[in-house]
């Protein structure tokens, strides 16, 4: 009898010996079964030319150069970080590997989370790539993040997988899209302005300046989140632009002062890309509306710099994205627009879900513009920026704007 109870006693153990190491060193409860590991959190892998810009310094453009008061704005800060690049970034025309995708957070400067953002998920912790389950991020499948090491494939110079043609509808993800014509202007026009050149103008969306160091108007007089509202109800559809720091290289004398850091782009980037998105939800545009980035022409072809400056848009899409918007891309056709076309056939990632191109003194076209391949981007994910700084009389109202031509996604109000 003795043995058979020391026989059993040993069985016992066994089993619990067994059960512990399966358990991860303690045992489950009784009844109770091993909770499964949860989900990661890794994104998934994935000088002025014709029919330019005069001074080829585009900008979504009125709100660029100042257009509707005739005069350059001095932006809201002057002091400016130096423009150097980042240095010693492999050449991109090296052949392609199979890009990893990040699997270590972004925690480089970024400053805490507004206030006002949603809180209680993972990915409210500054600088941390959403998980794909994250109600509040945005994932474009076909445009994913770059990664955070600067060295590893996708990153600026460095080759990725095959190259994206960043394809599919983006109301797949939750986009309102607008087809027709579209202006943009300096200073948002009042309300009533608004109301006359309603049905009496081509135009059914605007583009407005909300945000960023480099705006030419940062004293709007009358963008508020109630004119943002009425001008909604009124039929009006939105396109919210960020006017952010420039390139190292940038061509406009104007905009030097506001040129990006060559010390962390990337960083800087997801700063502004959070602000922007800030300023977008005050105005009372909520998550899946787009807010495009305004990249002043800039000397792409300088290697240092492009990488410098593809880094800072890498960065500011991923912050964008991260809280639930679409992150948009404004440059001139001949120089902001080749540069992406350029990394998007390197293998780049983190590139933006919609492109607007200025190039003007052409026939408006969303599909015709020849530094973009003709399936890239597509569909309902182009802008044609056609005519500039022409003023137009609708209603009895005179405003000076540029004309846009649009198929992609805009703000959504609430």
């Amino acid at each position: 009898m003795a043995t058979k109870n020391q026989m059993i006693r040993r069985a016992v153990l066994l089993s619990a010996a067994l059960a512990s190491m399966a358990t991860g060193g303690v045992m489950p409860a009784s009844g109770a079964e091993p909770t499964p590991p949860g989900p990661t959190t890794a994104r998934p892998s994935g000088s002025g030319q014709p029919g330019e810009p005069s001074g080829a310094s585009s900008g979504a453009s009125t709100g660029a150069t100042g257009a509707s008061s005739g005069k350059e704005t001095a932006p809201q800060q002057s002091t400016t970080p130096s423009g150097q690049a980042t240095p010693g970034a492999p050449d991109s025309s090296s052949s392609s590997t199979t890009p990893t995708p990040p699997t270590t957070p972004d925690s480089s400067g970024s400053p805490s989370t507004p206030p006002d953002a949603p809180s209680g998920t993972a990915s409210d912790a500054p600088g941390t790539p959403p998980s794909p389950s994250d109600p509040r991020a945005l994932p474009d499948p076909a445009a994913p993040d770059a990664p955070l090491d600067p060295r590893a494939p996708g990153a600026p110079g460095v080759p990725g997988g095959p190259p994206s043609l960043v394809t599919g509808d983006p109301r797949d993800f939750g986009a309102q899209i607008f087809r027709g014509n579209a202006f943009d202007t300096c200073q948002a026009p009042s309300v009533s302005t608004m109301r006359a050149w309603k049905g009496a103008s081509p135009f059914g969306a605007v583009g407005v300046y909300i945000g960023g160091r480099g705006r030419a108007c940062p004293k709007q007089k009358h963008l508020s989140p109630a004119w943002v509202a009425a001008v909604h109800k009124q039929g009006w559809k939105l396109l919210p632009v960020y006017v952010g720091s420039q390139s190292p290289c940038v061509i406009a004398k104007n905009k030097r002062k506001v040129r990006m850091s060559g010390k962390d782009p990337y960083g800087q980037g997801r700063r502004e890309g959070q602000d922007a998105v800030r300023q977008a939800r005050k105005l009372g545009m909520t998550q899946r509306s787009a807010v495009y980035l305004d990249m002043e022409a800039y000397r792409y072809k300088n290697k240092k710099c492009a990488d410098t400056t593809l880094r800072f848009v890498q960065g500011w899409n991923s912050a964008v994205r991260a809280q639930g918007y679409v992150a948009g891309f404004y440059s001139s056709a001949n120089s902001g627009i080749a540069h992406l076309e350029k990394a998007r056939a390197a293998g780049a990632r983190g590139l933006p879900t919609a492109v607007w191109f200025a190039r003007w003194r052409v026939r408006p076209s969303v599909n015709g513009e020849r530094n973009l391949n003709p399936k890239a981007w597509q569909p309902h994910r182009r802008i044609h920026q056609h005519t500039g700084n022409k003023k137009r009389t609708y209603g009895g109202r005179t405003v000076s704007v540029d004309h846009n031509l649009v198929d992609a996604p805009v703000a959504i109000i609430k």
